[in-house]
Protein backbone atom coordinates (compact mmCIF):
# COMPACT_ATOMS: atom_id res chain seq x y z
CA UNK A 1 0.00 0.00 0.00
CA UNK A 2 1.16 3.29 -0.79
CA UNK A 3 2.50 5.79 1.42
CA UNK A 4 0.17 9.15 1.85
CA UNK A 5 1.64 12.76 1.45
CA UNK A 6 -0.35 15.98 2.64
CA UNK A 7 -0.04 19.16 2.40
CA UNK A 8 -2.52 22.65 3.98
CA UNK A 9 -2.90 25.76 3.49
CA UNK A 10 -5.16 28.47 4.34
CA UNK A 11 -5.37 31.65 2.77
CA UNK A 12 -6.93 35.59 4.85
CA UNK A 13 -9.69 36.78 1.99
CA UNK A 14 -11.29 39.48 4.82
CA UNK A 15 -11.87 42.76 3.49
CA UNK A 16 -9.11 45.33 4.33
CA UNK A 17 -10.30 47.69 7.02
CA UNK A 18 -12.60 50.39 5.43
CA UNK A 19 -13.72 47.95 2.35
CA UNK A 20 -17.43 47.36 2.32
CA UNK A 21 -19.22 44.49 0.96
CA UNK A 22 -22.52 42.95 0.61
CA UNK A 23 -23.40 39.66 2.87
CA UNK A 24 -24.82 37.04 1.29
CA UNK A 25 -27.85 35.12 2.44
CA UNK A 26 -30.50 36.58 3.59
CA UNK A 27 -33.54 38.28 2.07
CA UNK A 28 -32.99 41.50 3.31
CA UNK A 29 -29.48 43.57 2.57
CA UNK A 30 -26.79 44.42 4.69
CA UNK A 31 -23.49 45.86 3.66
CA UNK A 32 -20.74 46.44 6.57
CA UNK A 33 -17.56 46.67 6.53
CA UNK A 34 -17.41 45.43 10.64
CA UNK A 35 -15.53 42.19 10.95
CA UNK A 36 -16.61 39.58 13.58
CA UNK A 37 -13.84 37.24 12.41
CA UNK A 38 -11.70 36.37 9.42
CA UNK A 39 -13.03 35.07 6.51
CA UNK A 40 -10.60 32.24 4.77
CA UNK A 41 -10.00 29.27 2.31
CA UNK A 42 -8.55 26.24 3.49
CA UNK A 43 -7.42 23.92 1.69
CA UNK A 44 -6.15 19.94 2.19
CA UNK A 45 -4.25 17.97 -0.13
CA UNK A 46 -4.16 14.34 -0.55
CA UNK A 47 -1.57 12.27 -2.62
CA UNK A 48 -1.54 8.27 -2.18
CA UNK A 49 0.05 5.83 -4.92
CA UNK A 50 -1.43 7.16 -8.43
CA UNK A 51 -4.32 8.91 -7.09
CA UNK A 52 -4.85 12.36 -5.56
CA UNK A 53 -7.18 15.18 -4.28
CA UNK A 54 -7.43 18.57 -2.64
CA UNK A 55 -10.16 19.52 -0.24
CA UNK A 56 -10.76 23.41 -0.36
CA UNK A 57 -13.26 24.60 2.16
CA UNK A 58 -14.53 28.19 1.82
CA UNK A 59 -15.91 30.57 4.55
CA UNK A 60 -18.64 31.54 2.15
CA UNK A 61 -22.27 30.77 1.14
CA UNK A 62 -22.59 28.62 -1.37
CA UNK A 63 -19.58 27.51 -4.68
CA UNK A 64 -21.31 28.55 -7.41
CA UNK A 65 -20.64 26.94 -11.39
CA UNK A 66 -18.82 29.65 -12.43
CA UNK A 67 -16.39 29.68 -9.34
CA UNK A 68 -15.34 25.95 -10.36
CA UNK A 69 -14.91 26.90 -13.98
CA UNK A 70 -12.98 29.93 -13.09
CA UNK A 71 -11.17 28.08 -10.59
CA UNK A 72 -9.85 25.13 -13.06
CA UNK A 73 -9.27 27.92 -15.81
CA UNK A 74 -6.85 29.67 -13.40
CA UNK A 75 -5.14 26.95 -12.15
CA UNK A 76 -4.83 25.21 -15.75
CA UNK A 77 -0.89 24.86 -16.30
CA UNK A 78 -0.30 26.34 -13.17
CA UNK A 79 -0.31 23.31 -10.77
CA UNK A 80 0.71 19.51 -12.02
CA UNK A 81 -2.54 17.86 -10.49
CA UNK A 82 -5.61 17.18 -12.74
CA UNK A 83 -8.28 19.53 -12.10
CA UNK A 84 -11.38 16.92 -11.67
CA UNK A 85 -9.34 15.97 -8.27
CA UNK A 86 -9.99 19.51 -7.23
CA UNK A 87 -13.33 19.76 -4.53
CA UNK A 88 -14.42 23.27 -3.77
CA UNK A 89 -17.21 23.19 -0.70
CA UNK A 90 -18.42 26.06 1.48
CA UNK A 91 -19.08 26.00 4.91
CA UNK A 92 -22.51 28.38 4.27
CA UNK A 93 -22.26 30.74 6.18
CA UNK A 94 -24.48 34.02 5.45
CA UNK A 95 -21.88 36.68 6.96
CA UNK A 96 -19.28 36.59 3.88
CA UNK A 97 -19.47 38.77 1.00
CA UNK A 98 -22.13 38.21 -1.93
CA UNK A 99 -20.30 37.62 -4.93
CA UNK A 100 -21.24 37.09 -8.46
CA UNK A 101 -22.70 33.27 -8.68
CA UNK A 102 -23.82 31.85 -11.49
CA UNK A 103 -25.81 27.66 -12.01
CA UNK A 104 -24.66 26.07 -15.10
CA UNK A 105 -27.63 23.60 -14.83
CA UNK A 106 -28.67 24.92 -18.31
CA UNK A 107 -25.62 25.55 -20.18
CA UNK A 108 -23.36 28.35 -19.42
CA UNK A 109 -25.20 30.28 -21.66
CA UNK A 110 -28.60 29.60 -19.89
CA UNK A 111 -31.57 28.14 -22.18
CA UNK A 112 -34.17 30.05 -20.22
CA UNK A 113 -34.03 33.13 -17.99
CA UNK A 114 -32.94 33.02 -14.38
CA UNK A 115 -35.06 34.70 -11.59
CA UNK A 116 -33.61 38.02 -11.00
CA UNK A 117 -33.75 38.50 -15.06
CA UNK A 118 -37.35 37.46 -14.83
CA UNK A 119 -37.72 39.80 -12.15
CA UNK A 120 -36.54 43.08 -13.70
CA UNK A 121 -38.02 42.00 -17.15
CA UNK A 122 -41.44 42.26 -15.30
CA UNK A 123 -40.61 44.99 -13.13
CA UNK A 124 -41.15 48.65 -14.44
CA UNK A 125 -38.35 50.90 -14.44
CA UNK A 126 -39.79 53.36 -12.44
CA UNK A 127 -40.34 50.51 -9.60
CA UNK A 128 -37.19 48.94 -9.98
CA UNK A 129 -35.69 48.44 -6.72
CA UNK A 130 -32.20 50.17 -6.70
CA UNK A 131 -29.41 48.06 -4.88
CA UNK A 132 -26.81 49.50 -2.20
CA UNK A 133 -24.74 47.39 -3.57
CA UNK A 134 -23.76 49.73 -6.43
CA UNK A 135 -22.37 52.37 -4.12
CA UNK A 136 -18.48 53.18 -4.89
CA UNK A 137 -17.23 52.26 -1.68
CA UNK A 138 -18.56 48.80 -2.03
CA UNK A 139 -16.86 45.78 -3.35
CA UNK A 140 -19.12 44.74 -6.48
CA UNK A 141 -20.03 41.29 -6.63
CA UNK A 142 -17.50 40.51 -9.68
CA UNK A 143 -14.81 42.23 -7.62
CA UNK A 144 -15.79 39.78 -4.63
CA UNK A 145 -15.91 36.68 -7.34
CA UNK A 146 -12.42 37.69 -8.61
CA UNK A 147 -11.14 37.87 -4.70
CA UNK A 148 -12.80 34.67 -4.17
CA UNK A 149 -10.99 32.88 -7.37
CA UNK A 150 -7.95 34.02 -6.35
CA UNK A 151 -8.06 32.90 -2.44
CA UNK A 152 -8.73 29.53 -3.85
CA UNK A 153 -6.20 29.17 -6.25
CA UNK A 154 -3.98 30.30 -4.14
CA UNK A 155 -4.67 27.80 -1.00
CA UNK A 156 -5.18 24.93 -4.11
CA UNK A 157 -1.55 25.53 -5.28
CA UNK A 158 0.26 26.23 -1.86
CA UNK A 159 -1.58 22.88 0.01
CA UNK A 160 -0.45 20.87 -3.32
CA UNK A 161 2.94 21.87 -3.14
CA UNK A 162 3.45 21.81 0.31
CA UNK A 163 2.66 18.12 0.62
CA UNK A 164 5.26 16.07 2.03
CA UNK A 165 5.22 12.31 4.23
CA UNK A 166 2.24 12.63 6.84
CA UNK A 167 0.43 10.32 9.41
CA UNK A 168 -3.15 10.64 9.77
CA UNK A 169 -6.13 9.17 12.35
CA UNK A 170 -9.77 8.90 11.56
CA UNK A 171 -12.04 9.41 14.26
CA UNK A 172 -15.64 9.87 15.79
CA UNK A 173 -16.84 12.68 17.90
CA UNK A 174 -20.42 14.07 18.78
CA UNK A 175 -21.33 17.30 19.76
CA UNK A 176 -24.73 18.88 19.50
CA UNK A 177 -25.31 21.61 16.71
CA UNK A 178 -27.39 21.31 14.24
CA UNK A 179 -31.35 20.57 14.41
CA UNK A 180 -33.95 20.39 12.58
CA UNK A 181 -35.83 23.93 11.90
CA UNK A 182 -38.93 22.71 9.72
CA UNK A 183 -41.75 22.92 12.04
CA UNK A 184 -44.94 20.38 10.98
CA UNK A 185 -48.50 21.30 11.74
CA UNK A 186 -52.00 19.58 12.28
CA UNK A 187 -53.35 20.32 8.84
CA UNK A 188 -49.98 18.71 6.79
CA UNK A 189 -48.23 22.24 6.30
CA UNK A 190 -44.84 22.89 7.62
CA UNK A 191 -42.69 25.94 7.86
CA UNK A 192 -39.10 26.84 8.29
CA UNK A 193 -38.54 28.64 11.63
CA UNK A 194 -42.37 28.36 12.39
CA UNK A 195 -43.66 28.69 16.14
CA UNK A 196 -43.96 25.61 17.68
CA UNK A 197 -46.21 27.20 20.75
CA UNK A 198 -49.22 26.86 19.22
CA UNK A 199 -51.74 24.07 19.46
CA UNK A 200 -51.89 22.91 15.91
CA UNK A 201 -48.09 22.38 16.22
CA UNK A 202 -47.38 18.57 15.90
CA UNK A 203 -43.65 17.78 14.82
CA UNK A 204 -40.30 18.72 13.59
CA UNK A 205 -40.23 17.68 10.05
CA UNK A 206 -37.08 15.31 10.88
CA UNK A 207 -34.34 14.58 12.96
CA UNK A 208 -30.78 15.68 13.61
CA UNK A 209 -27.27 14.29 13.71
CA UNK A 210 -24.77 14.90 16.55
CA UNK A 211 -22.15 13.11 15.28
CA UNK A 212 -18.77 14.57 14.08
CA UNK A 213 -16.68 12.70 11.32
CA UNK A 214 -12.72 13.66 12.15
CA UNK A 215 -9.26 12.95 10.85
CA UNK A 216 -6.65 14.25 12.21
CA UNK A 217 -3.42 14.90 10.25
CA UNK A 218 0.41 14.73 11.59
CA UNK A 219 3.81 16.13 10.08
CA UNK A 220 6.79 13.77 9.71
CA UNK A 221 7.21 14.19 13.13
CA UNK A 222 3.89 12.93 14.23
CA UNK A 223 3.20 16.65 15.44
CA UNK A 224 -0.73 17.28 14.73
CA UNK A 225 -0.73 19.56 12.00
CA UNK A 226 -4.53 19.58 10.86
CA UNK A 227 -8.11 18.03 11.53
CA UNK A 228 -11.01 17.55 9.25
CA UNK A 229 -14.76 17.94 10.74
CA UNK A 230 -17.51 17.05 9.21
CA UNK A 231 -20.71 18.40 10.52
CA UNK A 232 -24.38 18.18 9.83
CA UNK A 233 -24.91 21.71 10.38
CA UNK A 234 -24.55 24.96 8.41
CA UNK A 235 -22.22 27.97 9.31
CA UNK A 236 -25.55 29.76 10.49
CA UNK A 237 -25.63 31.08 14.19
CA UNK A 238 -25.21 34.56 13.14
CA UNK A 239 -26.61 34.32 9.61
CA UNK A 240 -28.96 36.94 10.46
CA UNK A 241 -26.41 40.01 11.76
CA UNK A 242 -24.50 42.58 9.27
CA UNK A 243 -21.17 41.72 9.71
CA UNK A 244 -18.33 39.63 8.45
CA UNK A 245 -18.00 36.40 10.33
CA UNK A 246 -16.70 32.70 9.39
CA UNK A 247 -19.74 31.89 12.22
CA UNK A 248 -19.25 29.05 14.45
CA UNK A 249 -15.97 27.88 12.60
CA UNK A 250 -13.91 31.14 13.74
CA UNK A 251 -14.56 29.91 17.46
CA UNK A 252 -13.24 26.29 16.61
CA UNK A 253 -10.47 27.75 14.72
CA UNK A 254 -9.47 30.42 17.60
CA UNK A 255 -10.14 27.93 20.14
CA UNK A 256 -7.94 24.33 18.39
CA UNK A 257 -5.23 27.20 18.09
CA UNK A 258 -4.95 28.01 21.47
CA UNK A 259 -4.93 24.58 22.44
CA UNK A 260 -2.40 23.22 20.05
CA UNK A 261 -0.38 26.40 18.45
CA UNK A 262 -1.51 28.76 15.49
CA UNK A 263 -0.08 26.55 12.79
CA UNK A 264 -2.68 23.84 13.04
CA UNK A 265 -5.28 23.89 9.88
CA UNK A 266 -9.20 23.43 10.21
CA UNK A 267 -10.91 22.51 7.38
CA UNK A 268 -14.69 22.83 7.86
CA UNK A 269 -17.04 20.60 6.03
CA UNK A 270 -20.55 21.02 6.21
CA UNK A 271 -22.66 17.72 5.85
CA UNK A 272 -26.12 16.90 4.98
CA UNK A 273 -27.77 19.35 6.18
CA UNK A 274 -30.46 21.51 4.27
CA UNK A 275 -33.32 21.35 6.63
CA UNK A 276 -30.66 21.82 10.03
CA UNK A 277 -29.82 25.34 11.76
CA UNK A 278 -27.92 25.50 14.90
CA UNK A 279 -30.70 26.28 17.02
CA UNK A 280 -33.53 24.53 19.27
CA UNK A 281 -37.67 25.22 18.04
CA UNK A 282 -38.64 23.86 20.53
CA UNK A 283 -36.87 25.47 23.77
CA UNK A 284 -37.05 28.85 21.32
CA UNK A 285 -34.66 31.62 22.35
CA UNK A 286 -35.46 34.97 20.76
CA UNK A 287 -32.30 37.02 19.65
CA UNK A 288 -30.79 39.29 21.53
CA UNK A 289 -31.45 42.05 19.65
CA UNK A 290 -34.32 42.45 16.59
CA UNK A 291 -33.57 40.06 13.62
CA UNK A 292 -35.01 41.47 10.11
CA UNK A 293 -36.97 38.17 9.48
CA UNK A 294 -40.74 37.67 9.75
CA UNK A 295 -40.38 33.94 10.43
CA UNK A 296 -38.34 34.68 13.40
CA UNK A 297 -40.50 36.88 15.54
CA UNK A 298 -42.56 35.03 18.23
CA UNK A 299 -46.28 36.61 19.76
CA UNK A 300 -46.18 35.02 22.74
CA UNK A 301 -42.48 34.49 23.86
CA UNK A 302 -41.87 32.33 26.97
CA UNK A 303 -38.60 32.67 28.43
CA UNK A 304 -36.74 29.46 28.84
CA UNK A 305 -33.95 27.89 30.42
CA UNK A 306 -32.02 26.96 27.72
CA UNK A 307 -29.24 27.43 25.04
CA UNK A 308 -28.06 31.51 24.92
CA UNK A 309 -29.19 33.02 21.53
CA UNK A 310 -28.13 30.86 18.37
CA UNK A 311 -28.74 34.23 16.76
CA UNK A 312 -25.77 36.10 18.41
CA UNK A 313 -21.91 35.51 19.25
CA UNK A 314 -23.09 34.39 22.57
CA UNK A 315 -24.34 31.09 20.83
CA UNK A 316 -21.41 31.65 18.85
CA UNK A 317 -18.99 30.94 21.17
CA UNK A 318 -21.13 27.96 22.90
CA UNK A 319 -21.11 25.75 19.17
CA UNK A 320 -17.61 26.81 18.93
CA UNK A 321 -16.80 25.36 22.22
CA UNK A 322 -18.91 22.20 22.22
CA UNK A 323 -17.21 21.26 18.81
CA UNK A 324 -13.43 22.26 19.87
CA UNK A 325 -13.88 20.48 23.13
CA UNK A 326 -15.14 17.62 21.47
CA UNK A 327 -12.27 17.50 19.48
CA UNK A 328 -9.35 17.82 21.89
CA UNK A 329 -11.30 15.06 23.83
CA UNK A 330 -11.35 12.67 20.96
CA UNK A 331 -7.48 13.59 20.29
CA UNK A 332 -6.67 12.83 23.93
CA UNK A 333 -8.17 9.16 23.70
CA UNK A 334 -6.72 8.33 20.57
CA UNK A 335 -3.47 6.65 21.51
CA UNK A 336 -0.59 6.59 19.13
CA UNK A 337 -1.49 4.10 16.68
CA UNK A 338 -0.93 6.39 12.94
CA UNK A 339 -1.16 5.68 10.01
CA UNK A 340 1.42 6.49 7.06
CA UNK A 341 -0.20 4.61 4.15
CA UNK A 342 -4.14 4.02 3.00
CA UNK A 343 -5.14 3.62 -0.56
CA UNK A 344 -6.85 6.12 -2.38
CA UNK A 345 -9.46 6.12 -4.86
CA UNK A 346 -10.97 9.17 -6.31
CA UNK A 347 -13.50 9.37 -9.04
CA UNK A 348 -15.56 12.03 -10.35
CA UNK A 349 -18.68 11.84 -12.86
CA UNK A 350 -21.63 13.14 -13.44
CA UNK A 351 -25.23 12.17 -12.59
CA UNK A 352 -28.32 13.12 -14.43
CA UNK A 353 -31.44 14.30 -12.25
CA UNK A 354 -35.22 15.07 -13.32
CA UNK A 355 -35.52 18.48 -13.20
CA UNK A 356 -38.82 19.17 -10.50
CA UNK A 357 -41.43 20.76 -12.29
CA UNK A 358 -44.38 22.96 -11.25
CA UNK A 359 -47.82 22.66 -12.20
CA UNK A 360 -50.04 24.53 -14.69
CA UNK A 361 -52.49 25.69 -11.41
CA UNK A 362 -48.90 26.91 -9.85
CA UNK A 363 -47.61 28.49 -12.59
CA UNK A 364 -50.65 30.47 -13.38
CA UNK A 365 -51.43 31.48 -9.55
CA UNK A 366 -47.60 32.85 -10.01
CA UNK A 367 -48.49 35.14 -12.62
CA UNK A 368 -51.17 36.56 -10.59
CA UNK A 369 -49.08 37.14 -7.46
CA UNK A 370 -46.74 38.77 -9.67
CA UNK A 371 -49.05 40.98 -11.62
CA UNK A 372 -51.14 41.90 -7.99
CA UNK A 373 -48.11 42.96 -6.35
CA UNK A 374 -47.01 45.04 -9.36
CA UNK A 375 -50.29 46.47 -9.94
CA UNK A 376 -50.48 47.69 -6.30
CA UNK A 377 -46.74 48.73 -6.11
CA UNK A 378 -47.15 51.44 -8.99
CA UNK A 379 -45.86 55.04 -8.73
CA UNK A 380 -43.42 54.03 -5.82
CA UNK A 381 -40.13 52.48 -5.80
CA UNK A 382 -40.20 49.03 -4.40
CA UNK A 383 -38.06 48.35 -1.59
CA UNK A 384 -35.37 45.12 -1.13
CA UNK A 385 -38.08 43.45 0.74
CA UNK A 386 -40.68 43.88 -1.40
CA UNK A 387 -38.34 42.45 -4.07
CA UNK A 388 -37.15 39.39 -2.01
CA UNK A 389 -40.77 38.37 -1.70
CA UNK A 390 -41.32 37.61 -5.42
CA UNK A 391 -38.66 35.35 -5.35
CA UNK A 392 -41.09 31.99 -5.05
CA UNK A 393 -43.51 33.28 -7.95
CA UNK A 394 -40.92 34.67 -10.17
CA UNK A 395 -39.13 31.42 -9.52
CA UNK A 396 -42.03 29.77 -10.46
CA UNK A 397 -42.22 31.39 -13.31
CA UNK A 398 -39.26 30.39 -14.55
CA UNK A 399 -39.08 26.86 -13.64
CA UNK A 400 -42.56 26.65 -15.93
CA UNK A 401 -40.31 27.89 -18.81
CA UNK A 402 -37.28 25.59 -18.16
CA UNK A 403 -39.30 22.47 -17.99
CA UNK A 404 -40.92 23.44 -21.46
CA UNK A 405 -36.90 22.78 -22.64
CA UNK A 406 -35.75 20.29 -20.43
CA UNK A 407 -36.33 17.54 -18.50
CA UNK A 408 -33.44 16.98 -16.81
CA UNK A 409 -29.63 18.21 -15.63
CA UNK A 410 -26.48 17.30 -14.40
CA UNK A 411 -24.27 17.72 -11.24
CA UNK A 412 -20.75 16.87 -10.69
CA UNK A 413 -20.31 14.53 -8.05
CA UNK A 414 -17.08 12.94 -6.08
CA UNK A 415 -16.86 9.74 -4.35
CA UNK A 416 -13.56 9.50 -2.71
CA UNK A 417 -12.22 6.02 -0.61
CA UNK A 418 -9.85 6.55 1.48
CA UNK A 419 -8.21 4.05 3.43
CA UNK A 420 -11.81 2.48 5.38
CA UNK A 421 -13.11 6.02 4.98
CA UNK A 422 -15.61 7.35 2.08
CA UNK A 423 -15.87 10.75 1.05
CA UNK A 424 -19.28 12.06 -1.39
CA UNK A 425 -20.01 15.56 -2.50
CA UNK A 426 -23.08 16.64 -4.09
CA UNK A 427 -23.58 20.74 -5.06
CA UNK A 428 -27.11 20.93 -3.02
CA UNK A 429 -28.24 22.03 0.50
CA UNK A 430 -29.58 18.12 0.84
CA UNK A 431 -32.03 17.30 3.27
CA UNK A 432 -30.47 15.02 6.71
CA UNK A 433 -32.54 12.16 6.02
CA UNK A 434 -30.60 11.42 2.47
CA UNK A 435 -27.32 11.94 4.10
CA UNK A 436 -28.58 9.43 6.81
CA UNK A 437 -29.66 7.00 4.08
CA UNK A 438 -26.13 7.48 2.82
CA UNK A 439 -24.41 7.00 5.74
CA UNK A 440 -26.71 3.60 6.97
CA UNK A 441 -25.71 1.59 3.63
CA UNK A 442 -22.53 2.55 2.85
CA UNK A 443 -19.94 -0.19 3.31
CA UNK A 444 -16.94 2.38 4.89
CA UNK A 445 -16.58 2.12 7.95
CA UNK A 446 -16.77 5.96 8.04
CA UNK A 447 -18.48 8.21 5.74
CA UNK A 448 -17.83 11.90 5.18
CA UNK A 449 -20.74 13.68 2.74
CA UNK A 450 -20.20 17.21 1.86
CA UNK A 451 -22.19 19.11 0.78
CA UNK A 452 -22.50 22.43 -1.50
CA UNK A 453 -19.75 20.67 -3.58
CA UNK A 454 -18.39 21.83 -6.74
CA UNK A 455 -21.53 23.38 -7.31
CA UNK A 456 -24.78 25.44 -5.42
CA UNK A 457 -28.32 24.58 -6.86
CA UNK A 458 -30.34 25.08 -4.13
CA UNK A 459 -32.30 22.29 -1.97
CA UNK A 460 -32.70 18.97 -2.36
CA UNK A 461 -36.12 18.49 -0.11
CA UNK A 462 -37.77 15.19 1.08
CA UNK A 463 -40.84 13.82 -0.40
CA UNK A 464 -42.42 14.81 3.26
CA UNK A 465 -41.03 18.27 2.87
CA UNK A 466 -42.17 19.04 -0.60
CA UNK A 467 -45.98 18.24 0.71
CA UNK A 468 -45.65 20.82 3.42
CA UNK A 469 -44.11 23.21 1.27
CA UNK A 470 -42.68 26.39 2.50
CA UNK A 471 -39.32 27.64 2.02
CA UNK A 472 -36.45 24.99 0.95
CA UNK A 473 -39.34 22.89 -0.14
CA UNK A 474 -40.87 25.20 -2.93
CA UNK A 475 -40.56 23.97 -6.16
CA UNK A 476 -38.38 27.08 -6.89
CA UNK A 477 -36.07 26.57 -3.89
CA UNK A 478 -34.14 24.06 -5.84
CA UNK A 479 -33.62 22.21 -9.07
CA UNK A 480 -35.08 18.63 -8.30
CA UNK A 481 -37.12 17.18 -5.13
CA UNK A 482 -37.38 14.24 -3.90
CA UNK A 483 -37.41 12.07 -7.16
CA UNK A 484 -33.74 13.32 -7.57
CA UNK A 485 -32.90 12.51 -4.38
CA UNK A 486 -33.60 9.04 -4.18
CA UNK A 487 -31.09 8.56 -7.80
CA UNK A 488 -28.44 10.89 -6.02
CA UNK A 489 -28.49 8.06 -2.95
CA UNK A 490 -28.72 5.01 -5.19
CA UNK A 491 -25.90 6.01 -7.21
CA UNK A 492 -23.73 7.43 -4.78
CA UNK A 493 -24.24 4.38 -2.28
CA UNK A 494 -23.37 2.26 -5.48
CA UNK A 495 -20.37 4.12 -6.17
CA UNK A 496 -19.30 3.66 -2.65
CA UNK A 497 -19.42 0.26 -2.13
CA UNK A 498 -17.91 -0.87 -5.26
CA UNK A 499 -14.88 0.43 -4.32
CA UNK A 500 -15.21 -1.48 -0.58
Amino acid sequence: MAKIKIGWSEVDMTPKKGTKISLAGQFFERITDEVESPITVTAFALESGDDQMVIVSCDIVAIGANVMSEVRAKLNGKIDLPLDKIIVSAIHSHTSMLYERKSYVFGKEGSTRNTLQYLKSIIPEDMAYKPLVSNEDCLSPKECLDVLVNAICEATINAWNNRKPAYYQNAFGRAVVGMNRRVCYDDGSAKMWGDTNMANFSELEAGNDSGIELIYTYDENKKLSGVIANIACPAQVVEHRSYISSDYWGKVKENLRKKFGDDIMVLGLCSAAGDQCPRDMIRWVNPETPIDDPNIKRNDYIVRRADPSMFDVSGLKLVGKRISNEIISVFEELGDDLKDEGLLVHETFDITLPLRRVTIAEYNDALEKLEKFIDKNRGRRISFDDNAAMHVYAGTVVRYEQQQKTNTFTEEIHVIRFGDIAIATNPFELFLDYGNQIRARSRAKQTFLIQLACGADGYLPTEKAEKGSHYSAYVSSGYTGHVGGEILVRETLDRINKKF
